[in-house]
C-alpha cells in the first residue's frame, strides 16, 4: 500500500538532513548521520580556543507524567517541549554560541554551547541554565496547563585534553545528567566525594599570570588562577568550580584559594599586588569579611593594600543582601576592588556603576583582533572614558599579539595581561619584588 504523498515527502526531508551543513542541523539532528553535528560543532569550537558547556534538562517525574497523561498525550507534550526550548534558547542565547540542541536522552534534552574564557564561563552557564528553564517552563505551562512536568538541570564542560572528542562529549553529558539527577551510586556521588576530598585536604594548585604596565613593560601585579588535582576529572578550573557550585562548596573552595594565596605570598616574600577572583555570591556572604580578617591575621606579613578583590562577573549583585556592605567594609580595610569581564555584557557595566571599582578589567571578547576592527577599538575607547569617569585603572585581558598590544599602547591603556606578555606559571615562581 502506497503511503500518502505528505508522509513520503516528510521522510525524504529527514533523510536529506544528513547532507545539510552544521548550522542547519543544530536543532534536534538525527542521531545516526554521516557527519555528526554534535561532534563536529564541539570539535570546531574547542579548536578555535573556546570552551564548550553541556547543559541538560531532565524530567524528574518522567514515569508519573507518562502514566498520568498517557502515551499519546505525552508524545504531544514532548513535541511542545522541544519546540519551546528551541524558541527560548534562540531568544536568549546568541545564535553563534549554540552548537547543538538534541533529545537523544529521552527523559530530557541537551544543549551544547560555545562559551568564552574560563572565569566567565561558569557563572554565565549557570545564569543561562536558570533563565532558559524558567522561561521554557512558563511557556509550556501556558500552552499545556494540564501537564505538570518537573525539571532537573545540570551542566559540565567538555574536557579539552581528552584523546577523543566523542568520548569527551559523552563523559561531559553523563556528568551533567548526574549533576541534574543527583542519583545515588552514580557519577554524581563520585564527583561529590572528589570535591569533599579537595575541600578537606585543600588539594588545589595555584597558577599566577603577570599583569604588565603597557607603557614600560614592567610587571605591576599577578592574577591568581586555580587548578584542581593533577590527572583528575576536576583538574580543569571550569570542572572544579562548576561541581563546587552545584554541590554547595563554592564558598569553601574560594576561601581555600584565598588561604593558599596568602600562604604562597608569604613564602615568596612577594611585594607585588595580587588579584584574587571571587564570585559575587561569595563576596555577598555574611561571613566573608570576618573570614577575610581572620585569614589575614594568620599571615600578618601580607597587607590588605596588596590584595585586589576581583569580582568575577555574571552573578547578579542586586539580590545579595551583604554584597554592597561587604565591599564598603573591604575598602575600609585597605583592599582594592576590580570588576572583571567588562565589555562582555550589560551586567559588568551595571556592576561598575554600583561598585565604582578601583580597577576595570576589559574582557577578551573586546580585545581579540582589535587591531583589525575599528568597532572594537571604539568600544575600547568608550570603556576607557567610563573608567576615567569612575577614576579606575584599566587592565586589558587576553592579549595574544603585538598588533593587539599596539592598539592598547596608542590608546594609553594602563595595564595588560595575556600570552603575548607571559603565560601563567606556578605561583611558587612569583619573584620577590620591592
Amino acid at each position: 500500500m502506497r503511503q500518502p504523498y505528505g508522509t513520503g515527502k516528510k521522510r525524504l526531508a529527514e533523510w536529506m538532513k544528513i547532507f545539510s551543513s552544521h548550522s542547519k542541523i543544530r536543532f534536534y539532528p538525527p542521531q545516526f548521520i554521516l557527519r555528526n553535528p554534535v561532534v563536529s560543532g564541539v570539535r570546531n569550537a574547542l579548536e578555535s580556543g573556546f570552551e564548550v558547556a553541556v547543559i541538560v534538562f531532565t524530567i524528574k517525574n518522567q514515569q508519573q507524567l507518562t502514566e498520568s497523561i498517557g502515551y499519546e498525550r505525552y508524545h504531544t507534550y514532548r513535541g511542545c517541549r522541544n519546540k519551546t526550548f528551541q524558541e527560548v534558547i534562540l531568544d536568549l542565547v546568541p545564535e553563534e554560541e549554540i552548537l547543538v540542541l538534541h533529545d537523544y536522552n529521552t527523559d530530557g534534552i541537551t544543549l551544547m554551547l560555545r562559551t568564552g574564557g574560563e572565569k566567565q564561563s561558569l557563572l554565565e552557564i549557570d545564569a543561562i541554565t536558570y533563565t532558559v528553564l524558567r522561561e521554557a517552563e512558563q511557556r509550556i505551562k501556558y500552552t499545556l496547563p494540564d501537564v505538570d512536568a518537573e525539571f532537573n538541570t545540570g551542566y559540565m564542560f567538555v574536557e579539552k585534553k581528552h584523546y577523543s572528542a566523542e568520548e569527551a562529549i559523552r563523559k561531559a553529558e553523563q556528568q551533567a545528567i548526574s549533576m541534574a539527577e543527583r542519583k545515588v551510586e552514580t557519577e554524581f556521588n563520585q564527583l561529590v566525594q572528589q570535591m569533599n576530598r579537595i575541600i578537606m585536604h585543600k588539594n588545589i594548585r595555584l597558577m599566577a599570570q603577570p599583569i604588565f604596565d603597557v607603557a614600560t613593560s614592567e610587571i605591576r601585579a599577578y592574577e591568581v588562577l586555580t587548578r584542581g588535582p593533577v590527572g583528575t576529572e576536576l583538574e580543569s578550573p571550569l570542572s572544579l568550580f562548576s561541581v563546587a557550585r552545584q554541590t554547595n562548596h563554592l564558598y569553601d573552595l574560594e576561601m581555600i584559594v584565598l588561604e593558599k594565596t596568602l600562604h604562597q605570598i608569604t613564602e615568596n616574600q612577594s611585594r607585588q599586588q595580587v588579584f584574587i577572583n571571587f564570585t559575587p555570591v561569595t563576596i555577598g556572604n555574611e561571613n566573608f569579611v570576618s573570614d577575610m580578617k581572620n585569614m589575614l591575621g594568620k599571615y600578618q606579613d601580607v597587607h590588605s593594600e596588596r590584595i585586589v578583590i576581583e569580582i568575577t562577573e555574571r552573578d547578579s549583585i542586586d539580590d545579595l543582601a551583604y554584597f554592597a556592605k561587604n565591599i564598603k567594609l573591604l575598602r575600609s580595610l585597605g583592599f582594592r576592588v576590580a570588576v572583571d569581564d567588562t565589555g562582555a555584557g550589560y551586567a559588568s557595566l551595571h556592576t561598575i556603576s554600583e561598585v565604582i571599582p578601583d580597577i576595570i578589567k576589559i574582557d577578551r571578547s573586546v580585545i581579540q583582533d582589535i587591531d583589525s576592527s575599528t568597532i572594537k577599538e571604539s568600544i575600547l575607547k568608550g570603556l576607557l572614558l567610563i573608567a576615567k569617569e569612575a577614576g579606575s585603572l584599566v587592565v586589558a585581558e587576553g592579549i595574544e599579539s603585538a598588533a593587539e598590544a599596539m592598539v592598547l599602547s596608542r590608546n594609553k591603556v594602563d595595564l595588560a595581561q595575556g600570552y603575548f606578555y607571559a603565560k601563567p606559571a606556578t605561583m611558587e615562581k612569583i619573584p620577590m619584588s620591592s
